[in-house]
């Protein structure tokens, strides 16, 4: 992965990173807060010696760096916080969380002690050393053969701390942020490697070198057909018909052939909506266009445009009617339709056969253009077939419907057989910056409405004015 790639995935998922970071600061701050605080107080403190004669000390001498490591070695044993419990007024047994460690160079001592309470961290501080010092003698020999006692002299008394050293609020905070950004950087990288189904138009360009000749948008059905093309002709998803009309025509122009497959690698990505608006759109150009329902395992396009669906294809294959008798003509259009007709038990029998291709040879004489519904590529074999007598093949992909190994799958079993495909129409495609409709949802944009607005209100003008010069 790419500089670029990881940037790509952190945009479009950026959502998810922020959520990531959200929850570890939300975590961290609230256990920040229910963290019991900690202070910490330090003393500094000078032990030195001194000979005692008729209970009177004369004579110092300096402790040793020996000795010294030896009161750190007994600060926590209960010889030296038993005493200091008691002189504290604490009750037996009550934690003290002191420690002790020799200043470089010199025969000091740095105590530091640490609780929740500010005030008795210092004063654990300040006391540990006359404690300590009481004791000393219990643990040097040589002090106690010499009859010398220690003396503690603070050189930098403890003061009460004003700011716990645990917990650091603003550190925490900072360190989860930066935890959460990582965690949420990672979770998207995550879900992007396992990321299975197709997205957009790179993650098909990933997959095939063919061209994409349209991207149409989700469309709002509430469960009826949809024909935009013919319905609403001025919404988004007709305008994105429109243009993939326009594309494949150039595509025609490459391929010297009037004759389309289209398909999709798995049901239930569209092709049908896309095969019939598709029709739709070529014939409102002004071409003579023939619409076959090719899918005789499941025919949708009788039902999806209304129109009788009993006798069809398979009703002229089987000789019991001609062509010219079951082709239906779609309103008061230049569409013509050729319904699928009864379920056949052989329907790729009926495909390859050659009273197929000789139909399809004399209908190709009739129209300008052909496109036939074919079913999906992976379950069956019929769209080979099928593209064996026409002169392209569409595929449509649906996006966040599609998988990408689906796809995948599609491709090669065409490549295997040498059927290239003309192109790809991206379909039910969200945009996140568009007025138009939102994610999850199909709707017509605003920009249509407004023109159908000025349409009619400069129709009614118009309708006026005729009437006042009737008067």
């Amino acid at each position: 992965m790419t500089i670029r790639d990881l940037l790509g995935v952190i945009r479009t998922r950026w959502r998810l990173i922020a959520f990531c970071a959200l929850v570890v600061v939300g975590a961290t701050a609230a256990t920040t807060i229910v963290t019991t605080p900690v202070y910490e107080a330090t003393a500094r403190i000078y032990l030195e010696t001194e000979k005692a004669v008729d209970n009177r000390p004369t004579g110092s001498y300096a402790i040793t760096q020996k000795d010294l490591n030896t009161y750190v070695a007994i600060l926590g044993s209960p010889a030296v916080q038993d005493p200091l419990r008691e002189r504290l007024g604490l009750a037996p047994g009550s934690e003290l969380n002191v420690s002790a460690t020799v200043a470089e160079l010199t025969n000091m001592l740095d105590v530091k002690a640490q609780s929740s309470d500010p005030e008795l961290a210092a004063a654990v501080a300040n006391t540990a050393g006359p404690v300590l010092a009481d004791s000393a003698q219990r643990f040097s020999p040589l002090l106690a053969n010499n009859n010398q006692v220690v003396k503690a002299t603070a050189v930098t008394p403890a003061v009460v701390p004003s700011a716990p050293i645990s917990p650091n609020v603003k550190t925490n905070l900072a360190l989860a942020l930066l935890a959460g950004i990582i965690v949420g950087v990672g979770v998207a990288l995550i879900r992007h490697m396992s990321d299975t189904k197709v997205r957009g138009e790179d993650d098909i360009r990933e997959l095939s070198d063919r061209p994409i000749l349209g991207t149409i948008p989700l469309v709002k059905n509430s469960g009826k057909a949809v024909l935009s093309v013919a319905d609403e002709p001025h919404s988004h998803h007709a305008e994105a018909i429109r243009r993939l009309r326009t594309n494949i025509l150039f595509v025609d122009v490459t391929t010297q052939g009037h004759s389309f497959v289209i398909t999709s690698s798995n049901p239930g990505e569209g092709k049908t909506t896309t095969s019939v608006n598709l029709a739709l759109a070529m014939a409102d150009a002004g071409s003579k266009v023939l619409l076959i329902d090719g899918d005789l395992r499941n025919p949708t396009v009788a039902k999806t445009m209304g129109i009788e669906g009993g006798s069809g294809l398979t009703t002229v294959l089987l000789r019991r009617a001609e062509a010219i008798d079951v082709v239906q003509r779609w309103r008061d259009t230049n569409l013509y339709v050729l319904p699928a007709g009864q379920i056949p038990p052989n329907p790729s029998e009926l495909l390859g056969s050659e009273a197929m291709s000789l139909l399809f040879q004399k209908l190709s004489q009739d129209f300008d253009y052909i496109l036939v519904d074919s079913p999906p590529i992976n379950p069956v074999i019929d769209a080979v077939l099928l593209n064996q007598l026409t002169h392209g093949l569409i595929m449509v992909v649906a996006a966040e419907r599609t998988k990408r190994r689906e796809l995948e799958a599609a491709l090669r079993s065409l490549n295997t057989v040498d059927v290239p495909v003309a192109g790809f129409a991206l379909n039910l495609a969200t945009t996140s910056n568009s007025l138009a409709y939102r994610y999850g949802t199909y709707g017509y944009g605003q920009t249509a409405a407004v023109h159908s607005s000025r349409a009619e209100r400069a129709s009614r003008r118009k309708a006026t004015r005729r009437a006042s010069r009737a008067h």
